[in-house]
């Protein structure tokens, strides 16, 4: 019984320093089982904090500092999206494992109580809430196999109402579990989702899982094993069981998997389209912002709920543009010149990189500094906040400085190609900070140099862009000024939606065309892959444009982006170590030209000159050495 709970927080806190797994902590509420599960109020206070626990990389997510963490800088710093001024590690470092074992205590523990008060409900309530819990299990499983392969599988609550010190003690072997293989955490995932969509309901209240949520979930965690069977080259073995790693012949089987989820959606939900015209791209683009700020939006699978003032974060404060901020934070996610490259409608060059100079090596020069975006994909806009875009009412200005030297017969580069140097002084007028002097230009009128929003020198010491873009994405343009400020934020943070499904059962479609599988699995992936690109107002893709997967992947990259969503794509398909060894990445500069009265752009690497590294066996995290020490079941990753 929950009434002896103190007693047995006592016993598991033994426990845990005699076998030392932090696998099994029991619940903290000294309340009685009767309380909680007896009545439906007390089994909604339960959902409500096991929700809360769910591993979400959300607003809260930190790369440095894990879950439900309020922090300076930006998780897309660890990707190539973007730079941040306080972001620049290229992997997660935090340890998640104590918490996701309490949070599996907590639901094996309802799994296990719940039956005995069924008789208070109707068999659907019973069920359904047992799917949640179900739902909940696998959603953090996931997040443990994701990060350290295969894991203790617990399913059971392992310490028992009215077990002594003694009981517990004399039989302490029974608790230390080793590591199940990688393949049969995933299974026993996909088996956790395969009930949750049998007992859930088609509906439910936002922030929970509905059977549609569980079948999505089953397509994100299906399709990552199926790239570890596939790509996947670092093995462990522990005795017979395959901790790391899942044999090549079994990718297949996880692929389908994955595209049988993704089709019990059909029907079900819709990309979001509400603002979307098939005529007007700067509808398409709004439509495309629009997305994230609407939480009863069709697109809508699973979310977490923010309400102010209970429930917050500081998004806003966070990545606002210097010129609108409060006095705070800003301009944390500042994407880089690589990112925006994938999107088409671009000045570019025969190599994809976009164009600054013409055929003679001058810069390009443009009336005003949204003119070579005038064509861009309209999703890039929804995305991202380019140099002199409008947001809030306000022209975004982000500038690097003034030239000031001479225009006559055109204007060379500042510097050689993939120079890593400073500016020239002599003929770039900049500024430290957002405290500028202004500039009186040739006409007598005068400019600040960085404009309202930097590019500032002193990168370290203000809050201002460092890569010539901000981010839109989840940004709210109707906010307050007032209100853009620590915890005072309250989007919903879209965990789940249809558009990932699509974008799931394309790759997974197209894998499996790859694999020699038959059936009309490349017509399928071609058909997910323009229902994206329609939306986003990007050109429809071909037959014969699908010469690769990396065709979806690039499409998920800039659909997905700032979502939390691209790191762990990156794991899955096993290319950080080639995408970030040795890697700088590029940011573009607008420089107004003084003696012409136009802009031109700079491509450079970003000036911290940050330099990337990726070790591969990052793919498989360190599993915390607190648990190594206290548990010799459990064997250690490759190179930690």
């Amino acid at each position: 019984m929950m009434r002896k709970i103190y007693l047995l927080l006592i016993a598991a806190t033994v426990v845990m320093q005699s076998c030392k797994q932090d696998l099994d902590v029991p619940p903290m509420n000294i309340i009685s089982d009767a309380d909680v599960f007896g009545n439906a109020s007390g089994i909604t206070s339960y959902m409500a904090r096991i929700y809360s626990e769910v591993p979400m990389e959300d607003f809260k997510w930190s790369p440095a500092t894990g879950f439900k963490s309020f922090f300076y800088g930006s998780p897309a710093a660890i990707t190539g999206e973007a730079i941040s001024r306080d972001q620049q590690n290229a992997t997660e470092t935090f340890g998640y494992w104590a918490d996701a074992y309490s949070l599996i205590r907590e639901c094996n523990y309802f799994l296990e109580t719940l039956p005995s008060y069924a008789a208070n409900f109707s068999p659907d309530a019973v069920n359904n809430w047992l799917g949640e819990a179900r739902f909940i299990r696998a959603f953090t499983y996931f997040a443990l196999v994701k990060r350290y392969g295969g894991v203790p599988v617990v399913d059971k609550v392992l310490t028992k109402p009215g077990q002594s010190i003694d009981d517990i003690t004399a039989n302490i072997e029974e608790y230390k579990i080793p590591r199940s293989s990688e393949q049969a955490v995933y299974d026993f995932i996909a088996a956790d989702l395969d009930f949750a969509y049998a007992n859930l309901p088609e509906t439910n209240s936002k922030g929970r899982a509905n059977r549609y949520a569980a079948a999505a979930l089953k397509s994100r965690a299906m399709l990552f094993a199926g790239c570890i069977a596939r790509y996947n080259n670092i093995t462990l073995n522990d005795g017979s069981v395959r901790v790391c790693g899942i044999p090549a012949d079994k990718a297949g089987s996880y692929f389908k998997a994955s595209y049988e989820a993704a089709n019990l959606l059909n029907g079900k939900f819709s990309l979001y389209k509400t603002g979307w015209s098939a005529t007007d791209k700067n509808a398409q683009a709004a439509n495309f912002a629009a997305l994230f700020l609407d939480a009863a939006s069709t697109e809508n699978i699973f979310i977490r709920q923010y309400k102010y003032p209970d429930a917050v974060h500081w998004y806003d404060a966070n990545q606002i543009p210097r010129q609108l901020w409060n006095g705070g934070y800003s301009a944390e996610t500042n994407p880089t010149l690589d990112f925006v490259e994938l999107f088409e409608g671009l000045p570019s060059n025969a190599d994809g990189t976009f164009k600054t100079t013409d055929a003679n090596g001058h810069y390009l020069l443009y009336a005003n500094t949204m003119e070579p975006f005038a064509a861009a994909e309209p999703r890039l806009k929804g995305t991202v906040i380019l140099p002199g875009d409008l947001f809030k009412g306000q022209s975004i200005e982000l500038r690097r400085g003034i030239y000031t030297g001479p225009a006559e017969g055109g204007i060379n580069r500042l510097l050689p190609p993939n120079s890593t140097a400073a500016y020239p002084t002599a003929t770039l007028v900049s500024s430290a900070s957002a405290d500028q002097t202004p500039y009186t230009l040739p006409d007598g009128t005068k400019m600040n140099p960085a404009g309202a929003s930097g590019f500032f020198t002193n990168i370290s010491g203000v809050a201002g862009c460092i890569s010539g873009f901000t981010v839109k994405k989840y940004l709210d343009p109707n906010k307050p000024t007032a209100e853009v400020t620590t915890n005072r934020s309250e989007q919903s943070w879209i965990e789940i939606r249809y558009a990932e499904v699509l974008l799931n059962r394309a790759e997974a479609a197209y894998e499996l065309f790859r694999l020699g599988e038959g059936g009309n699995y490349l017509d399928q992936a071609l058909t997910d892959l323009n229902m994206i690109r329609e939306r986003a107002g990007a050109t429809p893709a071909t037959v014969a444009d699908l010469t690769s997967v990396n065709v979806i992947r690039k499409e998920r990259r800039k659909e997905l982006a700032f979502e939390n969503k691209t790191w762990w794509d990156m794991k899955r398909w096993r290319i950080n170590d080639q995408e970030q060894n040795g890697r700088t990445y590029r940011i573009l500069n607008a420089i107004y030209a003084a003696n012409t009265g136009k802009y031109f752009f700079d491509d450079r690497f970003d000036e911290r000159n940050s330099r990337y590294t990726f070790d591969p066996r990052w793919y498989y995290q360190e599993i915390p050495a607190s648990v190594i020490a206290k548990s010799t079941n459990i064997v250690q990753n490759p190179g930690y």
